[in-house]
């Protein structure tokens, strides 16, 4: 099974940029489709933004669109998610999953998804 780790979550002030890490203690392949959700205090778990197993799609939520950027680099087995403009709505936990899938695209469903890291907190203050 595929284990993923997040990285790169911190405290910082509205305005700040901030990129998380999700590296798998394998090769990330072409073959799994990968994506980072939010957990807030309060609030359910939130697709962010997803990317297809060879990265040529890209997904992220209109929330966050034009401040945040997806990426992946399969040779490297890592993913990443950089983050700019952060504001304090984008307080939460960011967790990484990864769905095996060999169709091309790219899946906002957190069901969908069989392997999940642990998460890393972001905070934003002001």
């Amino acid at each position: 099974q595929v284990r993923l780790v997040e990285s790169g979550g911190g405290l910082v002030q509205a305005g700040d940029s901030l990129t998380l890490a999700c590296t798998a203690s394998g090769r990330t392949t072409s073959d799994y489709a990968l994506a980072w959700f939010r957990e807030a205090p309060g609030e359910g778990r939130e697709f962010v933004a997803g990317i297809s197993g060879n990265g040529s799609i890209t997904s992220v939520v209109e929330s966050v669109k034009g401040r945040f950027t997806i990426s992946r680099d399969n040779a490297k087995n890592t993913m990443s998610l950089q983050m700019t403009s952060l504001q304090l709505e984008a307080t939460a936990l960011y967790v990484c999953a990864a769905k095996f899938d060999t169709s091309g695209t790219l899946f906002r469903s957190t069901w969908k998804y069989a392997h999940w890291g642990q998460g890393t907190q972001v905070t934003v203050s002001s």
